[in-house]
């Protein structure tokens, strides 16, 4: 079917081609590496949880404790689980936990197993790592469970609604609140700079700013709390959160133990917007995809981003480009359609002649490019002045380009956006906003078809032919050298230069990661694969 734009079958598959052939070097790059928030990832797979007195998580002490004693040899190029279970094994402690307390106190020494003993290291720390994967598995069913028992709500769209105060105990009642009065997903936005700190707080906080830090505690009070609100409700309640940032990969095996249906996970946010570097970015989010392929969890990309820096009409295909880009990386590490919450942004200048009619040709392309993929429809945000009744006028026609597109995951505009925190109240306006535009249009996006070489139809095929040029000048310069050249959101960033470098290594002829072997095998075939939720 060619849908609504009429857009050329094998146009669209150049377009998926070109993004394979740019794509293919970042995946064999991300195989090739391994960061320290991946190897911390598999020991918290393994059971290691908990900080010391000062705060740092012992998963932190103990990678860094192996990495100082396996200087000589290349440290992290091996990996971590060889070199801790053979400490285990050598009796050097009688569990993860005391290694890592002992570790950090000076009072074991590492070594790199070889022969029979890495033979040994390598059964064992595969056996632990195990089963945090088959804790994410129960989770996983679990979920099912609940939805089969409480109901799910209709996918047209899912309303998706933010709490950010700070505090958890205060996040909560927000939450509920947010679900009684017709939120499906709730999503703690996460406190400001978390992204840029290279470990994962401990334990219940209360002292975010602008957001509430992503910890395990956390993430568990929230889904306790949401599952309490799904059983009152009648219909599952889904929690969200960030997968980003410096400790990607941890978070994901977080979020996946914790039963989160939701994390952000874009390829290029960090990169761009943090200035971490690309290739510790890209070998990250290739394990905290496998992550969320194995956990279930759908995945919303950051697209939208790039419109807060970039002009959305003159940037437009570069949102086109990095979706396809974002397909493929999903893809290839075991993600399904149904995982593919896409992002795209209703970000025009409302001033700019026929605004809305070219916010309807970006989010029906969008829509047809990606036809199974839920997609993440993103309010206004860059032009809202502080004039609340213009703010609500326009977040009602960020709502009716939703419901005329037929997308799946619709982010709740505030009309406070950007001039403060909102409050409760104002959310509640806003879902009133959500709840009139939704009702009010019913299925009127199965009605609505733009004239046949039309303005909107017209500007989608401009749109992915500018897409399919960038896609061609990335395949002959590389994906890296084009994110260096601010290709993306304007923002140049070297991949030799940015936060978290000094966290990469390459791999080894020795390296052996466990969770990375057994979630490649669901990649392969060999698990069991994502079922869409019913």
């Amino acid at each position: 079917m060619r849908g609504k734009l009429d857009l050329d079958p094998a146009t669209i598959r150049q377009a998926r081609a070109l993004a394979r052939k740019a794509g293919r070097p970042i995946v064999t790059m991300a195989k090739r590496h391994t960061t320290v928030a991946v190897e911390r990832a598999t020991l918290r797979l393994a059971g290691l949880e908990g900080a010391d007195p000062d705060g740092t998580p012992w998963v932190n002490r103990l990678l860094d404790s192996v990495r100082a004693d396996l200087h000589e040899d290349g440290g992290l190029e091996h990996g971590v689980a060889l070199p801790v279970w053979d400490a285990l094994l050598r009796g050097e402690a009688d569990d993860l936990a005391t290694l890592a307390e002992k570790a950090s106190a000076g009072s074991v020494r590492f070594r790199l197993p070889e022969g029979k003993d890495a033979d040994r290291a390598r059964r064992a720390s595969r056996a632990q790592v195990q089963r945090g994967i088959r804790l994410i598995d129960r989770r996983r069913v679990e979920r099912d469970r609940l939805i089969r028992r409480y109901g799910d709500a209709p996918r047209t769209p899912w309303i998706y609604l933010i709490v950010a105060t700070g505090d958890i105990y205060e996040d909560i009642p927000q939450a509920q609140a947010a679900a009684r009065a017709g939120a499906d997903v709730i999503a703690v936005i996460r406190s400001t700079g978390q992204s840029l700190l290279d470990f994962v707080p401990e334990g219940a906080t209360r002292e975010g700013f602008a957001g509430t830090y992503a910890t395990q505690e956390n993430f568990r009070l929230m889904r306790a709390a949401l599952d309490e609100s799904s059983k009152e409700l009648g219909r599952y309640v889904r929690l969200t959160n960030y997968a980003s940032g410096l400790c990607m990969p941890e978070i994901a095996a977080l979020a996946g133990m914790e039963r989160l249906d939701m994390m952000l996970n874009d390829s290029m946010y960090g990169i761009l917007f943090r200035d971490i570097n690309p290739v510790r970015t890209f070998v990250d989010q290739r394990f905290s995809r496998q992550v969320h392929a194995r956990a279930g969890i759908i995945i919303n990309t950051g697209e939208d981003n790039y419109l807060t820096t970039a002009d959305a009409i003159e940037a437009a295909h570069t949102v086109t480009t990095s979706q396809l880009l974002n397909e493929y990386f999903a893809k290839e590490a075991g993600l399904e359609d149904w995982q593919l919450g896409l992002g795209h942004a209703f970000e025009i200048d409302p001033d700019v002649p026929d605004s809305f009619r070219l916010e309807l040709a970006h989010a029906l392309l969008a829509r047809e490019l990606f036809p199974k993929a839920p997609l993440k429809w993103m309010p206004p945000t860059r032009h809202m002045t502080g004039d609340v009744f213009r703010g609500y006028l326009l977040d009602g026609f960020f709502n009716l380009a939703g419901a005329l597109t037929g997308q799946g995951i619709l982010l709740v505009g505030m009309m406070t956006e950007a001039v403060v925190t909102p409050w409760i109240s104002d959310r509640d306006l806003a879902l009133q906003n959500v709840r009139y535009v939704m009702n009010a249009a019913g299925n009127l996006h199965q009605d609505f078809r733009p004239e046949p070489e039309g303005f909107i139809v017209q500007r989608a095929r401009q749109v992915l032919a500018e897409s399919i040029d960038l896609l061609d000048r990335i395949v002959d310069d590389t994906l890296l050298n084009a994110i260096a050249d601010g290709t993306f959101g304007l923002m140049k960033r070297p991949a030799d230069a940015g936060k978290g470098l000094d966290g990469v290594a390459r791999k080894s002829a020795a390296y052996y990661n466990p969770a990375s072997e057994i979630l490649e095998a669901l990649r392969d075939g060999a698990g069991a694969p994502p079922q869409e939720p019913r």
